[in-house]
């Protein structure tokens, strides 16, 4: 007799776990087969903020916030439905933020007596009674996983173990009636990878523990081309269009930052396009390079964060003195001073507007979603060229590192930008 099906119209499901269990790619793989049916979603990867905290602390949780529906969304969802958690410190630091009555899905192998003791758990909250207000489904991933791979020639029990991540995406896939070809193609060369999801899928078909799955209907869109496009990658794609659009080559200049550096290493993949990418040796040597290249006709960008924008405020305003174009791009991040680079905040609107000595002013973009970046980031360099003067573009961790779909547009469409 088969499972029962039941239909949802919105899900929101986080995985979390240790920084090295592999969270990131178990959400951005369900993320891809999600996309594939036609859903609307919108994802939250969630990193630690800690260089490289200990193995099961607190500290070292990552986690991957995944929404998707029948319908138009908007956010990757406030609360849960369904919480994954690889170990107990992913327990404790996500279960307050469970709906109440959600699905907890715990890997049984991870709560042992000295991770319990690393989560600061007293009692095994699996026994205690914690757990008694959800829906609580225990499954031994890791010794499963390496069952799984046993016949796989030269893969140890530890190495197998790594994969438990795969174990926990397939399960997830079952759940949600997620198609399996896309991710099964992705793992192939990875036999233990592949095993191990394939293991997780047929737990969740075949084990009594699980007696319902959901369904979630495609959501209604406008006819075209999708793909799925987190900011960063929108950012690029407007920044490259821009500069096609304008005649202008793309010059980008950056140092290093969280999370700004990642629009550096993809726009450093787009050298067919003219692009040039250079990584500078500071903040300040990075906006007069990109200023400099403004001045000598290319289209000049550099990007950064907040540490990076208080270095850049005298550039910016010569940039006015001088009325060239010049695009700064500020990938926001939580707190003053370095602050914490993981970690999303929207404040430096302000800074954006008054943060420069002299009567400075200029305008300001800033994205609302993923997506929209790649508008916001052709609106911006449009507003530059036409107006001679430098943009700010606001973004942030969340935009920058989230991801949605987004339907590729006509580049015939796309609006000339006339440089004069």
């Amino acid at each position: 007799m088969g499972k029962a099906v039941e239909e949802k119209e919105r899900v929101v499901v986080r995985f979390a776990g240790d920084s090295g269990d592999g969270m990131q790619l178990a959400g951005n793989r369900f993320s891809a087969a999600t996309a594939l049916i036609g859903n609307d979603l919108v994802t939250l990867p969630d990193f630690p903020a800690e260089i490289r905290a200990p193995a099961g602390s607190l500290a070292g949780v990552s986690a991957f916030q995944i929404h998707f529906a029948s319908r138009d969304i908007l956010t990757p969802g406030g609360q849960p439905n369904v919480l994954v958690a690889m170990n107990p410190a992913a327990l404790k630091v996500n279960l307050a933020e469970l709906e109440g009555g959600g699905i907890v899905l715990v890997n049984e192998d991870g709560f042992t007596d000295p991770n319990l003791r690393k989560a600061n758990y007293e009692s095994n909250p699996l026994d205690d009674g914690t757990l008694d207000d959800y829906q609580v489904f225990r499954v031994p991933m890791t010794s499963m996983t390496v069952r799984a791979t046993e016949e796989i020639d030269g893969i140890t029990s530890r190495d197998a173990a790594r994969s438990k991540n795969l174990f926990a995406l397939g399960l997830v896939s079952w759940m949600y009636s997620r198609p399996t070809d896309v991710t099964a193609k992705w793992v192939e060369v990875m036999e233990a990878n592949l095993a191990a999801f394939k293991a997780g899928y047929n737990f969740g078909e075949t084990a009594e523990l699980l007696q319902v799955h959901y369904e979630v209907k495609p959501a209604p869109a406008e006819p075209g081309t999708y793909r799925g496009v987190n900011g960063t990658t929108a950012a690029a794609l407007g920044l490259i269009s821009a500069s096609v659009r304008s005649g202008l080559p793309l010059f980008l200049a950056s140092y290093p930052i969280t999370p700004a550096s990642e629009l550096l290493h993809e726009l450093s993949r787009h050298k067919k396009f003219g692009v040039r990418a250079v990584q500078s040796e500071d903040e300040i040597a990075a906006a007069n390079m990109a200023l400099g290249a403004s001045f000598g006709g290319h289209l000049g960008v550099s990007v950064t964060s907040g540490p990076g924008m208080d270095l850049k405020a005298e550039t910016i305003g010569l940039a006015v003195a001088l009325e060239l174009p010049l695009l700064v791009i500020d990938v926001q991040r939580a707190g003053p001073s370095t602050g914490m680079p993981t970690k999303t905040e929207a404040a430096d609107l302000l800074m954006a507007m008054h943060g420069r000595h002299g009567e400075s002013p200029l305008p300001i973009v800033a994205a609302a979603s993923p997506a929209q970046c790649f508008d916001a980031a052709l609106e911006a360099v449009r507003l530059a060229i036409t107006y001679r003067t430098p943009v700010i573009l606001l973004s942030d961790t969340f935009l920058a590192n989230s991801s949605e779909p987004w339907r590729v547009p006509d580049a015939a469409e796309l609006p000339e930008i006339d440089p004069g």
